[in-house]
């Protein structure tokens, strides 16, 4: 059930208002976001609800042995264990057959040959299971009830592809009880609204205008036409990705739950190191939490320090796909972020964590007292007085970040061709080196207005986009109403026509 369509539309205009008229029965309320959530998920596939429901349980029962526990042998068992079932449970799914590939490739071993089919969303919940596993054995939050946790794993918002809420912010949002104000309502109209043109007027339609043909066959365009598929390529995966997250966010403050920031102009950062405190950050502060920091982040020294984070992006790379492909484009990240880290030191720069996303304590300290949320951190963009000299390396790191992600982009989408890999990647940049008075076919004025539109939104600041909700939050229901309403009717006369799945349903 894609966001953008009338199915589900017709399914949230049945959810939303029930769900405000049983809010105040919590029990009630939970039931109901359960068989909705559930509802939503098997709508895809029936099967694959015992499998959720499964992991939720075992879940479920670990956590709760860890906390009654008071050997601590007895819980680190439990969780490993626990940790073991979840990773298991995604690697037969997800990973079966690239195993088994690889196996025989390397060794000549076989196996049985099983159709595996992957469900939706795996990789995410997973993730939030695991994150809850290990909390609970942190003391960082006791155990909730099974339904809450229940409610927790399955949130239909973000089930199939995230943001990765942890539970230690979502459960209590789930005790909360809060009815969205106005303000909340403009920010969820916000949110929608710009998720439904990224996805359906901006990535579906650089999908099927320049980049499918450009990264398809490579070998019939010149080097003009690959390179506008490049540069279409990650505005596309962006607006894809960052789209549903919009829609995400805005359909939960709608129910009432306030979910992380996932996204925050990545293609304006400055270093590898701040692209991934911009791009993806529930995904880049997970790895940091219970994958680099366990690994010992840079507490023991330089070669464990680079070897830690090359092993953080490489399982990163890993999680997103089953391919040789996706665990070189996390290795090239991060060897990036080593030499970064390698320069610095050269430098003379302060010593610091490894930081994959911003902690934002004040962030998590408004949104659990109930105030509106924004992003703080220090920002190069804001209006802080640069010399000349600091300009210009402010702008050559935003250029060289952003053609390092962009070729690294080059590599990620070959894995997600069938048949694709490192040799289709390599087609790409051959294209590249060739070609270059081959006039070009799929590069137009309208493709040029897209992606030069898309990369200048980067540089807005963020402080409009907050003053266009609190503006919408004066306005009349109706008048939202109306204007939402003509909102869509553009979308879905500048988009392409159909809606393509999103990309990040396949991780």
């Amino acid at each position: 059930m894609l966001f953008p369509t009338f199915t589900f539309a017709a399914f949230f205009a049945v959810v939303l208002p029930v769900s405000w008229v049983v809010r105040q029965h919590a029990t009630t309320w939970k039931l109901f976001v359960l068989a909705a959530s559930y509802l939503f998920y098997g709508y895809w596939d029936p099967r694959f609800l015992l499998l959720l429901a499964g992991m939720t349980v075992v879940n479920e029962i670990a956590a709760i042995a860890i906390h009654r526990s008071a050997n601590d042998q007895v819980r680190k068992v439990v969780l490993v264990g626990a940790v073991l079932f979840d990773l298991v449970v995604l690697g037969f799914f997800k990973y079966y057959g690239f195993f088994l590939d690889s196996l025989d490739s390397a060794f000549g071993l076989s196996g049985p040959a099983l159709n595996v089919i992957l469900p939706v969303g795996i990789s995410f919940f997973t993730f939030q299971a695991i994150s809850y596993v290990v909390d609970v054995h942190r003391q960082d939050c006791p155990p909730a009830p099974l339904l809450d946790f229940a409610v927790y794993l399955s949130f239909f918002p973000q089930l199939v592809a995230g943001p990765i809420v942890r539970a230690t912010e979502f459960l209590p949002e789930l005790r909360a009880n809060r009815v969205p104000d106005s303000l909340e309502t403009g920010r969820a109209v916000v949110l929608i609204g710009r998720g439904l043109f990224k996805k359906v007027v901006v990535a579906d339609f650089l999908g099927r205008a320049v980049v499918d043909d450009a990264f398809g066959t490579p070998g019939e365009y010149g080097a003009v036409d690959i390179l506008t598929g490049i540069y279409g390529y990650a505005i596309q995966i962006y607006a894809d990705f960052s789209g549903y997250t919009d829609m995400a966010i805005g359909i939960a403050l709608l129910l009432g739950f306030r979910f992380p920031q996932n996204f925050d102009r990545p293609y304006a950062a400055v270093s590898v190191q701040d692209f991934w405190r911009r791009w993806h950050i529930t995904l880049s502060r997970w790895l940091r939490d219970y994958l680099y920091v366990p690994l010992g982040g840079n507490r023991q020294g330089r070669s464990k320090t680079y070897r830690n984070l090359m092993i953080t992006m490489g399982l990163g790379g890993l999680w997103h796909g089953a391919a040789w492909t996706f665990i070189v484009w996390g290795l090239l990240h991060g060897g990036a972020l080593a030499v970064e880290r390698l320069i610095s030191e050269f430098r003379g720069e302060p010593d610091i964590e490894f930081d994959a996303a911003d902690v934002r304590i004040r962030e998590l300290a408004r949104l659990h007292s109930g105030a509106e949320v924004d992003a703080w951190r220090e920002d190069p963009t804001s209006p802080v007085p640069f010399s000349p000299l600091e300009v210009r390396r402010l702008w050559l790191g935003r250029l060289v970040t952003f053609h390092f992600v962009c070729g690294c982009w080059v590599v990620f989408y070959a894995g997600t061709i069938e048949g694709g890999g490192l040799s289709a990647a390599g087609d790409v940049f051959a294209g590249l080196l060739t070609g270059w008075t081959q006039a070009p076919e799929l590069l137009n004025p309208l493709v040029a207005l897209v992606i030069i539109g898309a990369i200048a939104v980067q540089y807005v600041p963020p402080l409009l986009g907050r003053q266009l909700s609190a503006m919408f939050s004066t306005l009349q229901p109706t008048v939202v109403s109306i204007g939402f309403a003509v909102w869509i009717m553009l979308v879905v006369a500048l988009g392409p026509e159909g809606i393509s799945e999103f990309i990040y349903f396949q991780f």
